[in-house]
């Protein structure tokens, strides 16, 4: 495919021919083409040459120019038939589509359209929990990069040699008396082995200026020491030991077997009792043991010496049952716990009370009882008589605030030690 233009090369010619003709002033009658470029005259043969030799040069060279970009289509028109005829090839017509096959693929095209409008939808729905999530993931990562850096520095911290901050004194006996027997008029942490023991463990001696020393192995004070622990638990000890005597525990059965009953001299037990007005007060026993594991770890005491608390562990008589005080009694009565139920009633009194003692059916007396803030408390929201009870001094539906038991050789136990004297009941030194 091509255009050929010719050169115009009679122009020239024509030039020549009709250099010298006439013209003759042009009008709407006498010239069928006015234009300013043949001057004042309408053109004739002669004028038309003339134009002709003068404009042919720039035309003819504006005619090569569009011949050689005609030319250069003609290529491109080539080129690209090619490309049409070698992409025919390559991918031939298709046959005619099936109708079913489209209105198939336009149903499932629908049906996707649907599914995402529903996402959408659902998306859109639930941005605020997406942003809440955003929200709680962030959060979440602050704590983790926060927690990570407290592991940093406790890592570096463990790396450092310990140091011990609680200052354990360097006396040593085989209870707490045997400790101020040495001189020592200081309360606080003392390593003691009773003379049976297969090793020293810690306690806390009460030591007064009169050489008292009293081995401290109950404590309540705040609440913040659960007293629903299993046999072993009570067997061990639990809690928390301090130089300043301010922390809950329980020193633990086996040692309090091991301290009562490694000498033929009797110890004496002291009850401290305080209540939520702040008002104190105690009850002493006497020939106070422990007994083995063996035997349930029993409980025996010879009798009251005195106490304005009350002698609770001789049993109370509520007046529910006419055998309510031989019920409630605690002398001769083996510990219990929840997972050791060594009691005397058909169910668990320390499930059901929630706490280890030396149960019967079930007591009158329980320092190991649940802890009530404020004292006061209901069978409706407690259930049963659960609280830290000494019922000959507040009833059972209230809860003590501060306990703690302790014992001493019995001879060291002074006569009138601001203990009230309660009718009928033995001194210090009765046969």
């Amino acid at each position: 495919m091509g255009l050929t233009l010719h050169n115009w090369a009679t122009v020239p010619l024509l030039s020549l021919l009709f250099s010298s003709c006439t013209g003759y002033p042009p009008s709407k009658d006498n010239c069928c083409i006015l234009d300013e470029r043949f001057g004042s005259y309408c053109p004739t043969t002669c004028g038309i040459a003339d134009f002709f030799s003068t404009y042919h040069t720039s035309v003819d060279r504006d005619l090569q120019i569009i011949e050689k970009l005609l030319q250069q289509i003609n290529n491109s028109t080539a080129v690209t038939e090619q490309v049409i005829h070698h992409i025919r090839n390559i991918y031939p017509e298709e046959k005619t589509a099936d109708p079913h096959v489209i209105d198939g693929f336009t149903q499932k095209s629908r049906k996707i359209i649907e599914e995402f409008i529903r996402y959408e939808a659902t998306v859109i729905n639930n941005e605020d929990v997406i942003q809440q999530l955003t929200n709680m993931y962030i959060l979440n990562n602050n704590k983790i990069t926060q927690l990570k850096q407290k592991i940093a520095q406790l890592e570096m911290k463990c790396q450092e040699p310990c140091k011990d901050t609680v200052q354990i004194l360097d006396a040593t006996g085989k209870d707490c008396q045997d400790i101020a027997n040495k001189g020592i008029r200081k309360s606080g942490l003392y390593f003691i082995r009773p003379l049976k023991a297969k090793e020293q463990f810690l306690v806390y001696c009460e030591i007064d200026t009169s050489g008292n020393g009293w081995t401290v192995f109950q404590r309540r004070l705040d609440g913040s020491e659960d007293f629903n622990k299993n046999w072993v638990q009570y067997k061990e000890g639990f809690g928390h030991l301090s130089p300043d005597d301010q922390t809950e525990f329980w020193l633990g059965n086996e040692k309090i077997h091991l301290i009562t009953s490694q000498s033929p001299i009797p110890y004496a037990l002291r009850i401290e009792l305080e209540d939520w007005d702040g008002q104190k007060r105690t009850a002493d026993y006497a020939m106070f043991k422990v007994g083995p594991e063996t035997d349930k770890f029993r409980l025996t005491y010879g009798y009251f010496i005195g106490g304005d608390a009350g002698d609770a562990f001789d049993g109370v008589a509520f007046g529910i049952e006419s055998s309510d005080k031989a019920f409630t009694s605690h002398n001769a009565m083996q510990f219990s716990t929840t997972d050791n139920d060594n009691d005397r009633y058909e169910d668990n009194c320390a499930e059901q009370d929630g706490s280890g003692w030396w149960m019967n059916r079930c007591h009158a007396g329980h320092l190991n009882g649940k802890y009530y803030p404020g004292g006061r408390y209901t069978e409706k929201n407690s259930g049963t008589d659960n609280g830290i009870i000494w019922a000959t001094w507040h009833d059972r539906w209230y809860s003590l605030k501060k306990t703690s038991m302790k014992i001493i050789p019995f001879t060291r136990l002074s006569i009138g030690e601001g203990q009230q004297q309660a009718g009928g009941v033995k001194q210090v030194g009765d046969v």
